[in-house]
């Protein structure tokens, strides 16, 4: 079963037709969209600030959702693809983009629509 717990009485939620992995980790003020998906070992830890993620995004094996206190909530917007073990933090990330195997995105930054980071 995936570790899916509240922080400060927030529970995560998301919309229909998601899947979400048996050992994946999800735990505060997130909010994902339909059609999600999040893999084997990633954690979407929304315990100091929310993440929003959009309608038809996946959040490969092992990639860390994480924000900054008080300061960045993280948005990842539709049809984005978190690759394998990359880590998005306290950042916007718009619609249609490819975050790489590996790539780090930190606080404050904005990802544009249909870009690729590697």
């Amino acid at each position: 079963m995936p570790v899916i717990l509240p922080v400060k009485e927030i529970h995560p939620k998301w919309g229909e037709k998601c899947f979400i992995a048996p050992n994946a980790t999800i735990v505060g003020d997130v909010t994902m969209g339909d059609n999600c998906s999040v893999w084997f070992n990633a954690v979407i830890r929304g315990d100091v600030n929310s993440i929003t993620i959009g309608n038809d995004s996946n959040i490969q094996d092992g990639a860390v959702i994480h924000a900054t206190y008080l300061k960045a909530a993280t948005f990842i917007g539709n049809r984005v693809s978190v690759g394998h073990n990359a880590i998005v933090h306290g950042c916007e990330v718009k619609d249609h983009v490819l975050i790489g195997m590996g790539a780090i995105v930190m606080d404050n930054a904005i990802i544009e629509e249909y870009c690729i980071i590697a």
